[in-house]
């Protein structure tokens, strides 16, 4: 089916929750998709941070093949090898002891706003004072279901949907002093992405966590760290937490976890593990045998390969490059970031629009959020030719806008 077919199919049979650029993918083969006229496309994105091991890996070809062939599915009511083997693996990595799976992100989220209020409620028939409210941040991104949406701040994500979860606060972005003033025993968990994604690439302040994370320990709230998109090796570690050498009470992760199958995962203490027991929650497929075999697949392959290593190397040369550019173009605010989760914060929302549009004419893929931020969060196997090859693009459709609005400006004062 041609890419008019589909459109004309998907206008009349789909709900309207995308604005979809017009290109039809149809295959991948490293850092690259192709379209369905065999142009090959550059992504900078990797499926909004999915695609870890970049498209045709044999790796993931591997364990889908020899899995698939064995056994796809079980449900939860039965034992199979792999959740053991995976959570094992994710343990060790993050430094938590129990782990719950399930199909996604919001999925984690939903299962750790759970896991808090069932805490708090438990903390209390153990004769402690805690209560039921949440804070989150400004800016934050944490999903799209009922719970996960709570806790997002941006007005556009909840609205629609209100009334949703009760007892939800928002704490200003990276501020102490409204953390410390919102903070008390009624709180059962504050909630952050040690790098916020969708807020526009911007990672907490070191201070910041700490005073989360002392707050919390004074109280027995639970700290909560999303981790769906900055996890997994994104920013140079398993987890962004452990650049600043603070652990959470949970964490959650997804995106990259099964390199294009649908998994997410909560991570908790054992402590917070307490407050759940068998039939308080649940999922019919998560941590299926098939999901669960590529998850193990991909986590085996970025240890075999030291990807964490090549993405500090690659996200500071990506990173340095981007600072390079800033140097020569006014209209670039600021760029943030760790790993290969960077973002390139420019003037106006227009203008971001522009460069993405523009980039996507060249054949490369990113996008932009929080209206003016550009993200890159390209696949882990990403070369630094593929980072001069972008760079390079900015740099001239940068110049290209520049050059247009003085132009405009000087044929206005002409008139």
């Amino acid at each position: 089916m041609r890419l008019n077919d589909i459109r004309t199919a998907e206008a009349k049979l789909l709900v309207k929750t995308y604005d979809r650029t017009p290109i039809s993918f149809v295959s991948g083969e490293g850092v690259h998709l192709l379209d369905e006229n065999g142009v090959a496309y550059l992504d900078l994105l990797s499926g909004i941070g999915v695609s870890a091991l970049g498209y045709g890996h044999p790796a993931i070809q591997a364990a889908i093949d020899e899995q698939s062939r064995k056994l796809m599915h079980t449900s939860n009511l039965f034992y199979h090898p792999g959740q053991a083997e995976l959570a094992l693996r994710l343990t060790e990595m993050t430094g938590l002891d129990r782990v719950f799976f399930c199909n996604s992100g919001t999925e984690a989220w939903e299962a750790a706003l759970k896991l808090a209020r069932a805490y708090a409620t438990l903390r209390r028939e153990e004769g402690h004072r805690l209560g039921t409210k949440i804070l989150a941040l400004e800016h934050s991104f944490h999903g799209r279901t009922m719970g996960s949406v709570s806790t997002t701040h941006k007005l556009a994500y909840r609205g629609p949907f209100e009334p949703l979860l009760a007892g939800i606060e928002f704490v200003r972005f990276d501020d102490i002093a409204d953390l410390e003033a919102k903070f008390s025993n009624e709180v059962c968990a504050v909630c952050l992405e040690p790098v916020q994604g969708e807020g526009g690439i911007r990672p907490v302040s070191k201070e910041f966590f700490a005073a989360a994370r002392r707050l919390t320990q004074q109280t027995g709230a639970l700290l909560l760290a999303d981790e769906i998109q900055s996890g997994l090796g994104r920013t140079g570690e398993w987890c962004a937490y452990q650049h600043y050498g603070i652990l959470p009470d949970v964490t959650t992760l997804a995106k990259p976890l099964g390199g294009g199958i649908p998994i997410g995962a909560m991570l908790c203490t054992e402590e917070a593990a307490r407050a759940l027991s068998p039939g308080m929650h649940g999922t019919t497929f998560g941590g299926g045998p098939l999901a669960c075999a590529v998850a193990i697949a991909v986590i085996d392959t970025m240890r075999r390969d030291n990807l964490l290593d090549h993405i500090r190397k690659t996200g500071k040369y990506f990173l340095e490059q981007l600072q390079s550019l800033a140097a020569h173009h006014s209209a670039i605010v600021e760029v943030r970031g760790k790993g290969l989760m960077l973002g390139m914060e420019l003037s106006d929302a227009a203008l971001a629009k522009h460069v993405v549009a523009q980039m996507m004419e060249r054949h490369m893929i990113i996008n932009r959020t929080s209206e003016t931020v550009l993200r890159f969060l390209p696949p882990f196997i990403i070369e630094h030719q593929h980072v001069d090859q972008a760079v390079h693009a900015l740099d001239e459709i940068l110049s290209s806008a520049a050059a247009a609005n003085l132009s405009a400006a000087v044929q206005g004062a002409q008139a």
